[in-house]
């Protein structure tokens, strides 16, 4: 007799008010098909206690503690002077002492926005040091700042790596974030045909360099073009990866389920 499939979200929003209405729902529906855990990332201080309370509640979800590039503006950063920074580093290294606080981020680079890239590294800068002091995984987030990124993480002592969010690049790049310690999130991004770069790299990489993500609400798989993305979807993405790589979904959800509890320090 087969054991059934075990999957890890390693990065959902699921505290954001689009679940408010269904959320235990979608969590009950996520545990009768084997998607016993849940990572909920951080975005920004004022969210963090709300990620730590919905965790708290549910025995498989946990969360991360950080400030997305996105939410740098709304939280009226100004011209970063040393004081913002010192309150965003206390602020970080008291709420990742809460039990189920098990990583640093989101946070990252993003030359896609507004917010210019040097604020965005002095904010980033914030989240590798206290990742560095305390030991923990990072997650990060990056669009079209790949070399900058790969340059400002090689300046820390990161023994715990982490995972790149939503990797969408190719297999040089892959292995470059890789021979750092840190793991490919593979989302819906793969269930496009057109994703020709990123699904030859995920079918090069060994197994054990990715985890499973939904980054729901957002990141819809094909088919579900503007529809809410939802945790329940990782089986399908895991289904994607297996075809891709001419493996069972099986074999794809025990090994990722176990890079996810090695990633974030969890016992499986």
């Amino acid at each position: 007799m087969s054991t059934p499939n075990e999957f890890f979200d390693t990065h959902c929003h699921f505290d954001f008010s689009t679940f408010a209405e269904d959320r235990e729902k979608i969590w009950q529906g996520c545990t009768a098909i084997g998607v016993s855990g849940l990572l909920i990332p951080g975005v920004s201080p004022e969210q963090w206690q709300s990620a730590a309370q919905l965790s708290e509640k549910h025995e498989g979800i946990f969360f991360a503690a950080g400030i997305h590039p996105l939410w740098i503006e709304k939280n009226n950063a100004g011209d970063l002077n040393e004081q913002y920074l010192e309150t965003i580093r206390h602020d970080l290294y008291a709420t990742l002492t809460a039990p189920k606080c098990v990583a640093v981020g989101e946070c990252g680079l993003d030359a896609m926005i507004k917010t210019p890239l040097p604020m965005q590294q002095k904010i980033l800068d914030v989240h590798l040091q206290v990742a560095s002091d305390l030991a923990l995984p990072l997650i990060i987030h990056c669009r079209k700042a790949h070399n900058e990124l790969l340059s400002q993480i090689k300046n820390y002592t990161l023994i715990r790596g982490g995972v790149i969010h939503a990797f969408s690049g190719s297999i040089e790049l892959a292995n470059q974030y890789w021979s750092l310690g840190f793991y490919l999130g593979v989302g819906g991004t793969i269930t496009y045909a057109r994703a020709n770069k990123t699904r030859a790299a995920v079918k090069q990489l060994p197994i054990e360099a990715m985890v499973l993500e939904t980054d729901a609400p957002d990141m819809p798989l094909y088919g579900q073009q503007g529809q809410r993305n939802s945790p329940e979807n990782i089986p399908i993405i895991a289904q994607a990866l297996a075809t891709i790589r001419s493996e069972s979904i099986h074999y794809i959800a025990q090994r990722t389920t176990q890079s996810a509890h090695t990633l974030f320090g969890l016992s499986l």
